[in-house]
């Protein structure tokens, strides 16, 4: 039998099979058994790509994080001029923005996500990116280094879970008696988009408004 003229097998089919059922079934349905069933491959025949459940697990937040748009930080994306391009509030609103598109649309990955860069190659062009783009705005190198910190709690906690889901929809549930003030929460989860976008949008403003003022108050000291 003549052999095929590609291969069967490549890491970035194996990694996209592998997304689409953590997003499908959650984290706990990702197995080398199962992916090999969904590829149609002997389960074997993975490792000839990825070593370990962990190699894979990486590889597929790695896509994740690949999907987060960092042009707003100018010499991140060598199609751009060298230098900075967008002020830091800016950049860093754009940025969070991007950041959490991408975490929203894969919400089962981001609690693996949030541990960090680890040794995956576009998480660490990320931090380096918003690390670089702060200390080159003037930020002090150890306060560049929280603010990316902030932002990636900020940002990983927003997608981590609906906040508006959490509330059931039976309106029974809320007894004046013992909640007087969430009459209308039965509501809640009917708006969800609304409620968790606006959430996440009046958080990111204030949290710039801040970061803003404590920039100012560093400049007229130096």
């Amino acid at each position: 039998m003549a052999r095929p003229r590609t291969p069967l097998l490549s890491r970035d089919r194996i990694v996209a099979a592998a997304l689409r059922l953590i997003d499908e079934e959650g984290l706990d349905a990702l197995s080398t058994r199962r992916l090999a069933t969904v590829l149609s491959v002997s389960g074997p025949s993975l490792y000839n790509h990825f070593a370990t459940k962990d190699e894979l697990l990486d590889a597929v937040v790695d896509s994740v994080i690949g999907e987060v748009d960092l042009s707003m930080f100018g010499d991140a994306d060598p199609g751009l001029p060298v230098g900075l391009t967008t002020p830091w509030p800016e950049a860093l609103r754009d940025w969070a923005r991007s950041y959490r598109a991408a975490l929203a649309a894969h919400p089962n990955i981001v609690p693996v996500l949030a541990q960090g860069p680890g040794r995956r190659p576009n998480a660490l062009r990320l931090a380096d990116a918003v690390f670089g783009h702060l200390v080159e705005s003037g930020w002090p190198r150890g306060q560049a280094t929280r603010i990316g910190a902030l932002m990636r709690y900020f940002v990983t906690g927003s997608a981590l879970a609906s906040f508006a889901a959490g509330f059931p929809a039976d309106a029974g549930v809320y007894d004046a008696a013992d909640y007087p003030h969430l009459g209308e929460a039965h509501r809640l989860a009917g708006h969800r988009g609304t409620v968790d976008e606006g959430a996440f949008e009046t958080g990111l403003e204030a949290l710039l408004d801040g970061l803003v003022l404590r920039f100012e108050r560093l400049v007229a000291r130096s």
